[in-house]
């Protein structure tokens, strides 16, 4: 879908909250790097998918009313083979009618299960003063843990972002630490200036989030991604 067809279609059904499909789509279109995500709404064509894209594969729950996917069951990880993914399209439903009954359910994502990496965030958020601000830090449960995160306001440049990154106390992780591979810290650079252009282009845009966005020795790859609009006009 083009930027113009996922935005009406999220203000005609009243919702300000994309999901993670179509938050990919628009990343994808300002070629920022996200898995490729596929929509299934039915067991026989999560199958079908994840034949296609090759497994291992992930699945995850596509609700408008489930913020904490994997809290109530709403995620699968490392299916191996399509009589699983049958079976975990099934188990994620039931999950999610159980712990939210009136949840209103578009289907479930199935993706190719990236290459684990050094997990880091990508987000923005609009200060009342300032604007659309960028943040970066490391990823996964650990941005709520250890809240090791830097900001920035938009627009970015490649400077702004190389010193933020280097703010970070997990900055030695990334760098490499204990024989582990560093991560492409240029390429992470490019990457928050690209989000940094792609919110100023994109005012709509109330929040973001790429966590985690898995960082590797030669490149990164964001595995999760939402956006919240401004409104639902």
């Amino acid at each position: 879908m083009t930027k113009a067809e996922i935005l009406a279609k999220a203000g005609k059904e009243k919702r300000s909250l994309l999901t993670e499909i179509e938050s990919k789509e628009l990343l994808k279109a300002a070629r920022i790097p996200v898995v490729e995500t596929r929509l299934a709404t039915s067991k026989k064509e999560a199958m079908e998918i994840a034949v296609k894209l090759g497994f291992p594969v992930v699945m995850k729950i596509v609700s408008p009313d489930v913020v904490h996917k994997s809290d109530a069951g709403g995620v699968k990880l490392s299916i191996q083979n399509a009589s699983q993914a049958g079976r975990a399209y099934s188990e994620i439903l039931a999950n999610i009618k159980k712990h939210y009954p009136k949840a209103k359910i578009t289907g479930v994502t199935v993706q190719k299960m990236a290459k684990q990496g050094i997990e880091v965030i990508i987000g923005m958020t609009k200060d009342a003063q300032f604007g659309p601000v960028i943040m970066f830090g490391l990823g996964g449960i650990l941005v709520e843990v250890l809240k090791d995160v830097s900001f920035r306001i938009v627009p970015m440049t490649k400077r702004d972002a190389s010193e933020m990154i280097g703010e970070i106390k997990g900055y030695p992780i990334l760098k490499g630490y204990r024989g582990q591979d560093p991560a492409d810290i240029p390429f992470l650079e490019d990457l928050i200036v690209k989000v940094s252009q792609f919110v100023d282009k994109n005012p709509e845009i109330k929040e973001l989030d790429l966590n985690p966005v898995f960082a590797y020795k030669d490149g990164a790859l964001a595995v999760d991604a939402r956006i919240i609009l401004e409104s639902a006009a």
